[in-house]
Formats: structure tokens, sequence, C-alpha cells
């Protein structure tokens, strides 16, 4: 018996229309990754997480819940989880998470914040204002419940007066650069990828990095925003020795993601063999993207030999000087 999807993303869409997002977060979930950061509230140039790292921890454990009832009678009774779910968040029994996930997944957002105070970038950062920008919702076709919470997440935008938005993973630009225009009149901001802002700026590396290393390319970003050229220009000129895999750049192969709460068996199958695609072009591996970073950490999980990091340890290792070094390399499994 395959999982009843239909309950699954019924209580995902519930939480986005009634919480703001699909799995609530708590306020130190969301924004505790700025501690210490000392980031300004607000301003004209914003980063803007989406949520999707911090989400991360969340859906690697709804991944391992649904990946046991997957096949099972038990899958009867998700659809009283969703009734529920309407009057009270009951989502927290199958997405309950570990700190030391969460830590991993808010060292990768300080990285990136590192980075772009390296390349002299002046930005703010909305903390508990800012809301996950409905991605999920969106892929699955859900229109109405989305197309509500693209407005919230403008009216947020609008209020604090952002022009300018650097966003830090695929997801979240591709909503923001491309969807949002096209069902929100006057949505008119201009976004970037951090990736395409350091890229920008030209920098100049503290550190060279002497590694060949093989780049797995998102999926949204390489065909929907050419976010392509950019990553391989920064790790270059970071002394990078760039090692292309089977399918590469436009043409790049699905880690898996993100139906992993859905159909967990089918991701596992598309990830392991995206990993073997990309083992046969080296053994250490970037991604670009949280879910990407995820799949393939766990497809890689049997490799001894194969390192899988998200792209910013390695540029923060090389752009960044020692004091501002923040990495997160322990295990996702």
């Amino acid at each position: 018996m395959s999982l009843p999807t239909r309950d699954i993303l019924g209580v995902l869409v519930d939480n986005l229309s009634k919480r703001k997002t699909v799995t609530p977060l708590s306020r130190q979930k969301a924004t505790g990754w700025a501690e210490g950061l000392n980031i300004p509230m607000g301003g004209e140039t914003v980063i803007y997480t989406g949520h999707m790292y911090q989400l991360m921890p969340a859906i690697i454990a709804m991944e391992k819940v649904t990946s046991r009832f997957e096949n099972s009678w038990m899958n009867n009774f998700f659809c009283l989880g969703r009734i529920f779910n309407k009057v009270i968040n009951t989502s927290w029994f199958i997405t309950r998470t570990r700190p030391e996930e969460q830590e991993i997944f808010n060292n990768l957002l300080c990285n990136i914040a590192r980075l772009l105070r390296s390349a002299e970038i002046e930005f703010g950062y909305l903390y508990e204002d800012e809301l996950y920008v409905g991605t999920l919702v969106h892929d699955e076709g859900v229109n109405d419940v989305f197309l509500k919470h693209a407005r919230r997440v403008h009216e947020v935008l609008k209020r604090h007066g952002v022009k300018r938005v650097i966003t830090v993973d695929p997801h979240t630009t591709n909503m923001l650069r491309s969807v949002y225009p096209g069902i929100i009149e006057g949505f008119g901001l201009e976004v970037k990828s951090y990736l395409e802002v350091l890229a920008e700026r030209n920098m100049d590396p503290v550190k060279k990095l002497d590694l060949d290393l093989v780049v797995h390319d998102s999926c949204v970003y390489a065909r929907y925003e050419n976010v392509i050229e950019e990553p391989r220009l920064l790790l270059q000129k970071a002394g990078v020795r760039l090692k292309e895999p089977e399918y590469a750049k436009k043409l790049t192969y699905c880690c898996g993601g993100p139906v992993e709460s859905l159909f967990p068996g089918k991701a596992r199958a598309i990830a392991e063999k995206r990993m073997a695609q990309l083992i046969s072009s080296g053994s250490n591996v970037a991604a670009m993207c949280p879910i990407c970073l995820v799949n393939l950490k766990n497809a890689a999980a049997k490799e001894r030999n194969m390192s899988v990091k998200d792209i910013s340890e390695y540029l923060v290792e090389a752009y960044c000087d020692a004091s501002g070094l923040v990495t997160g390399t322990s295990s996702l499994v």
C-alpha cells in the first residue's frame, strides 16, 4: 500500500494556510542561525533564507517516518492526522528534529552571511518576519493556497521597504524571481542568488583550495534561473579543479527531491542513481541546494570515500579568513 500522498500533502497545505509554513518552526529554529552576527533588521537589501535550510531537519525527520509507513496498513490513519491538524498542530509528531542537525544547517547559513560580508555587501534580515515562500505547495499545484501565501510574503517585503533580495537557495530564488512576478502585480523586486552576487564582486580568495571537485547542478538553478557559470567561476578562482559529471548544467540529473516525504522509495532510488553518476567523476561533491545536499549525502552514506558538502563550505574556506570560518560537516544521515 503506497503512502496516502493526498493526506500528507494536505497537512502541509493546511499548515501553510493556517501557520504560514509547511512544517511550523519555532522562532529560535527560524532565526537562530543569525545570533551573534549582528545583521541589521530590514533595509532596502536583505538576505532572504525562505526557511529552506531551517526546514531541512524537519524534512529529514518526515522522510524517515513516512519511509517506515510506506506500504503499511497504518497508512489508513493518516487521514485522522490531517483532521486533527486542522485544529492543532500535530505535524510535530513526524517532524521532530535533532539539535545537532539544526546546527548543521544554521552553520551553512552563517557561512553564506560571512561570504556576503567578505564581499563587502551591506544587507539586513527580516528575522521572525521572514516567511517561507511556499515552494512545495506551488510545486504540487495547490494554487489557491499558494497565491494567498505569496501575497502575504509580498506584504511583508513591502512593509519593510525591501527593494533588493539576496537569496540563499535555488527554490527561494525561483519563487521570488520567476514565479511571484507572474502572479503578483507590481512585485518588482530585484532578486539574485548569493552565488550571483559573489561572482559579480570578482572576489580574490584568501586561500587556494587544492582539490578536485564534482559540481552537482540544482535543476532549479540551472534550468529555470540560469545560475550555472557563477558557482563554477567562484570555485575555479579558488583553485578548485572542476570535474563535470555525466549530466551537468542544464542537463543536470535530479537528486530525488523534493518528494522525499511523499515517495521516499522513489526519491532514494533517484538519488542513488545520481550518486552513481557523480562517483564516476570524483569523490568530492558540491551541492548548491539544501534538498540536493540531504538526498545526495544520504545516497553517499555507504560510500566511505565520498564527500558531499554544500558549496558554501568550500567557498567560505577559500574567501573568508580563519576568524570567519564556520562549517557544517557533521553527518546528516
